[in-house]
């Protein structure tokens, strides 16, 4: 399973990567940092914007945004096919699991924790 719902392009992804032959580099441990490193730098493209800016930032920086988000999704395309996570499968038991931690009459429109 993966988070590309076009399998040609999934397909093509793991194709991308196999010429290469850049399987033999990717782990959990690499393809996690990856997308972390990849995480901060779509981070880092609205970093020190004030909050009133974010809407005009997130308009000038749009073609860098997509791609910071293509390369998550193409890490994490490589992550769930390497480990073959159903990602539906993870994404229901998580829904189910934070329905459980955050139920809508305690947290609706609260940014706590569970825990707080």
């Amino acid at each position: 399973m993966s988070i590309l719902k076009d399998s040609a392009l999934r397909q093509s992804v793991l194709d991308f990567r196999s010429a290469r032959d850049w399987e033999q580099f990717h782990t959990l441990r690499t393809l996690s940092t990856a997308l972390a490193v990849e995480a901060a730098e779509l981070a880092e493209i609205t970093q020190w914007t004030p909050d009133a800016d974010l809407a005009k930032r997130s308009v000038e920086a749009r073609g860098k945004i997509e791609e910071e988000v293509a390369d998550l999704c193409i890490l994490l395309t490589y992550l769930v096919h390497d480990l073959a996570i159903n990602v539906d499968d993870v994404v229901r038991r998580k829904l189910e699991a934070n329905g459980a931690k955050y139920p809508v009459d305690r947290f609706k429109g609260s940014f706590r924790k569970y825990n707080e």
